[in-house]
């Protein structure tokens, strides 16, 4: 993919899909500040696609065979963002048509434009995507820069993907908003939630963490709200329920999804009027916590389903971080798999000195359906097993799957993404180490610096 500079070094690509021949030779003439190609049908579109690479297109819904309708128009749309999908598709609307926009909008498109064409109009919107799409690459260039493989204390990565979601994290920090993390399980939510407390100016007050799914329904409103003395059987003394104890800082409710509905009323209370009245108490007690919420669940379809307040999931959800599984992070699943080896290997087996090159590769090749809980199991596992110095792939008892089909834009995008893969892997396996890593790879150390900046990967030192 083009950096910042070598997009402002040559033009900057624009495809027009459009199958009326005079539309296209007045389209190309419009544009000569941009490097225009044309393309009249859905083949020739992903032909281009594949050979140009272009940030951004301009798209008539209308295509051949079926120029009367939105088919075909919907399958070029659909097709290039699969391929590219950080293309500015820009769809045309002619006059009765723009139900097909919104929709087109809906799938993906990122802007629509009107038909009969306002050549000025269009423009505005085509340069508009364009420095939308400078923006983005700019911010990706900046988001590899984060040096070191630690970022918010305990959070241990190499990988952009992660990388961004501590620049998130540490952006929303010291504001107030509720922050919803959303992730599979075992992706680390509690660490970030707790890697978010630590870079707040909360740090000094508590963090207090409680999994809505762990406690039975009967009890979690004791535990969050707390109960007073003879509020029910069993309760013998006036106890703080965990909102209160985190006053002055912030309280992490893990499994938000599986609080109940009647609860969830309550809870909205608080958070609406940062009040709380323990369980057979009158008085209002005032508290500032902060929420920082996480689910693997679909809260979406769950407030569809009745399941979950809608107003409930907005006043959560300020801020909203979606973050990455272990199989997304091409090179954490070795440095994680060093770092757990290491604790492991202080705790329960001296002997073990490290990670075999078959368990490194192992490691790398597995998807980690469990993600990060389930790759500390596995060298926990192996550490106890491993009769050697070195954690063997045997040790690990993976099997792995090369033959899975990948469908990637074209020829040099598939070098660039087995190149991106082998020197993250590499970096990550001879733990920053750029001689090493280069030996690892077969090639020179300045060729190295010369393929981490062109693929403007971070340098670990």
């Amino acid at each position: 993919m083009k950096g910042p500079l070598d997009m402002a070094e040559s033009k900057e690509k624009l495809l027009i899909v459009e199958d009326d021949p005079g539309l296209q030779k007045q389209l190309k003439w419009a544009y000569e500040d941009f490097e225009v190609i044309v393309a009249g049908d859905r083949e020739s579109a992903i032909d281009l696609l594949r050979s140009e690479e272009p940030d951004v297109v301009t798209l008539d819904l209308g295509l051949p065979p079926d120029p009367d309708g939105v088919t075909e128009g919907f399958a070029t749309m659909d097709a290039i963002l699969s391929l590219k999908p950080d293309t500015k598709v820009i769809v045309a609307s002619g006059h009765g048509e723009k139900d097909s926009a919104l929709r087109a909008i809906a799938s993906g498109a990122w802007d629509f434009y009107q038909k009969p064409v306002d050549i000025d109009e269009l423009g505005l919107i085509v340069r508009r995507a364009f420095h939308v799409r400078k923006l983005e690459l700019e911010n990706q260039h900046l988001a590899t820069k984060t040096d070191g493989d630690r970022v918010l204390g305990q959070i241990i990565t190499g990988a952009p993907e992660m990388m961004k979601v501590a620049q998130m994290i540490e952006r929303v920090a010291n504001t107030n908003a509720s922050v919803m993390l959303l992730g599979a399980s075992g992706t680390g939510k509690e660490l970030l939630a707790r890697g978010l407390h630590d870079s707040s100016d909360r740090r000094d007050r508590a963090f207090v963490a409680i999994n809505c799914a762990a406690i039975p329904e009967n009890l979690l409103e004791s535990e969050l709200f707390g109960h007073e003395k003879g509020a029910f059987t069993g309760a013998i003394k006036t106890t703080e329920g965990k909102i209160e104890q985190a006053n002055g800082g912030t309280l992490f409710l893990d499994e938000v999804g599986d609080i109940p509905l009647p609860l969830q009323v309550k809870l909205l209370r608080f958070i609406q009027e940062r009040v709380v009245e323990r369980i057979g108490g009158r008085k209002q007690i005032a508290v500032d916590t902060r929420i920082v919420c996480a689910t693997h669940q679909n809260l979406e379809a769950m407030i569809s389903e009745n399941a979950f307040r809608e107003d409930l999931f907005y006043r959560l959800a300020e801020i909203v971080i979606k973050i990455p599984a272990l199989a997304d992070r091409p090179g954490d699943a070795s440095l994680l798999a060093r770092h757990f080896q290491k604790k492991f290997t202080e705790e329960i087996n001296p002997a073990v000195k490290g990670l075999a090159p078959d368990a490194l590769a192992a490691l790398e090749a597995w998807k980690w359906p469990g993600n990060v809980r389930e790759l500390e199991n596995r060298i926990k596992r192996a550490v106890i097993m491993a009769d050697g110095k070195l954690v063997t792939a045997q040790d690990l008892d993976l099997e792995t799957n090369d033959d899975e089909p990948v469908d990637l834009l074209n020829l040099k995008a598939a070098r660039e993404a087995a190149d991106r893969m082998a020197i993250r892997r590499a970096i990550s396996q001879t733990d920053g180490n750029i001689s090493n890593a280069a030996k690892l790879l077969g090639i020179s150390r300045p060729t190295l610096y010369d393929l981490l900046k062109q693929y403007q990967l971070q340098q670990a030192s």
